[in-house]
């Protein structure tokens, strides 16, 4: 790992995102400034700064944790002033102090950080006297307010878009890896390309758990955002498609897997193996489909009926005893796959 990557993120917030902060920053301190008078306003500033997060909910959480985190630090530093005076060794004290309070209490880690350091700043740069202590609280109450507020009403984030792209990079991968498993049926393989197969549907189990984790993402962004009610709907149809299309990312894994075990190049001959690799390209064609009806690709793929291909169950003839193992497997796993993409499941 180099050197870099200790303090650079793989991606950069967003330009929006900077300016929120810096408008919600300069309005903490102007206003809190006006409201508290005596004291540069460094509380309600900091406060503003970190209450400003890529969702409304988020920043709600965190305003939540900077107002706890301070109450008890103040607490703390007024507590200790009073009793030992401003002696710089009383900050080291109220360090240790807020941090075994915290410690105790099981407090978040940030809400830790936020007593030991609350009770450092009152105790370096105030006093320990009721009126200053409850002054800091309420400058910290104002910024973090301000924070919600500006991060509400201008633009609040909605984290959509990246939910809806890695989920059209997931249908699209599954399809082509059923399209693949299809190919690989149909005519005989050598075992480097059946690696290769197994490896690249392996891909897709890293790609769902993006494609679920943004959805996610996507549903807590909407948490008391005013703009939910424009994007419910469609995190509603994301989160149906990811929640039909998982199960089908494991069966095709685990089919790949079963053909890879009990490959045999023969196996291409099979009538019952070339009926397979046909439902599979129909299955490779419903799985477009239901992205395209979630209008999760802008511009989705080619597609020879718009009606879904998968309509009646397979039925084969007896393959041979050296086969019937694998092909028994493949049928039921497409029998789930049939399930899951006409909602039989």
């Amino acid at each position: 790992m180099g050197m870099t990557a200790v303090f650079r993120a793989a991606k950069r917030a967003s330009l929006l995102q900077v300016a929120k902060s810096a408008v919600a920053t300069i309005a903490a301190w102007l206003v809190a400034g006006w409201i508290v008078q005596g004291q540069l306003p460094v509380f309600a500033a900091i406060a503003a700064l970190l209450v400003v997060q890529p969702s409304v909910n988020q920043s709600f959480a965190k305003a939540i944790e900077r107002s706890i985190g301070v109450i008890a630090g103040v607490v703390i530093a007024s507590a200790l002033g009073l009793v030992f005076g401003s002696a710089s060794w009383v900050v080291l004290v109220a360090i240790v102090v807020a941090m075994l309070v915290a410690w105790a209490l099981k407090v978040t880690p940030g809400t830790g950080n936020q007593v030991a350091i609350s009770a450092m700043l009152v105790l370096a740069l105030g006093s320990s006297s009721p009126e200053y202590a409850i002054d800091r609280i309420f400058e910290t109450l104002i910024g973090a307010a301000i924070g919600i507020v500006v991060n509400a009403l201008i633009v609040p984030p909605v984290l959509v878009g990246p939910a809806r792209r890695d989920l059209a990079l997931l249908g699209g991968e599954l399809a082509a890896s059923l399209s693949r498993l299809a190919a690989a049926l149909e005519s005989p393989q050598s075992s480097h390309a059946m690696q290769q197969l197994m490896l690249e549907a392996r891909l897709m189990r890293p790609m769902r758990d993006a494609a679920e984790a943004s959805i996610a993402a996507g549903e807590e962004s909407l948490t008391l955002n005013p703009r939910r009610s424009a994007h419910r709907d469609e995190l509603r149809e994301l989160r149906a498609l990811i929640e039909k299309l998982s199960p089908i990312v494991t069966q095709v894994i685990g089919m790949t897997r079963a053909t890879l075990d009990h490959y045999d190049p023969a196996l291409s001959e099979e009538p019952a193996v070339q009926a397979i690799a046909e439902q599979l390209r129909r299955a490779a064609h419903d799985v477009r489909l239901a992205v395209h009806l979630a209008e999760i690709e802008p511009e989705p793929a080619p597609m020879t009926s718009a009606v879904p291909a998968l309509t009646a169950p397979l039925v084969v003839t007896a393959p041979r005893s050296g086969h019937w193992i694998l092909i028994g497997s493949l049928m039921e796993d497409l029998r789930r796959i049939h399930a899951e993409l006409l909602d039989e499941g």
